[in-house]
């Protein structure tokens, strides 16, 4: 069996040297994909992918390189749902693992949380709580555990 490939939808990835650190200790290959140049180890297991700003172009470009038994770091839910329908383990950064028992409920969430943004004032509604140092936690352990699940089979 050919190890997992870590691929992380970048741009806005807040757990990329959490990743690194991890993929580098188990010597794991990472995909960073961005819309832009970002600085990235220099490390030959670290590919650096740029897209351009087209639409879902990152996302477009994780799911044609992802395969099954990788793994994928987004807060994006579709691009999870996505990733998941290709056989990809979904990590977020605050450390929930996407599966298919819980995506359709994510999906839904996220609908009704646009349908929401779309109809109020914008004051009072405010982006992505801030990342503390127990989502770290929580990621670095679910990232262990998913890509442990991996390589045993």
């Amino acid at each position: 069996m050919t190890p997992p490939v870590i691929h992380i939808d970048a741009d806005a990835c807040p757990v990329k040297a959490e990743t690194y650190k991890v993929a580098q200790r188990l010597s794991l290959k990472v995909r960073v994909v961005a819309n832009a140049w970002l600085n990235v180890p220099q490390d030959p297991r670290v590919e650096l992918v740029t897209v351009g700003d087209g639409f879902d172009a990152a996302d477009d470009r994780i799911v044609a390189d992802v395969t099954p038994g990788d793994v994928v770091i987004t807060a994006d839910i579709q691009l999870a749902a996505r990733c998941l329908e290709a056989g990809a383990a979904v990590i977020a950064p605050d450390g929930r693992e996407f599966s298919r028992a819980n995506i359709g409920q994510a999906l839904a969430m996220r609908a009704l949380m646009a349908d929401l943004r779309a109809g109020a004032d914008q004051g009072g509604l405010k982006g992505p709580k801030p990342m503390t140092q127990r989502d770290r936690s929580n990621f670095l352990q679910t990232l262990d555990r998913v890509i442990t699940r991996l390589i045993r089979g």
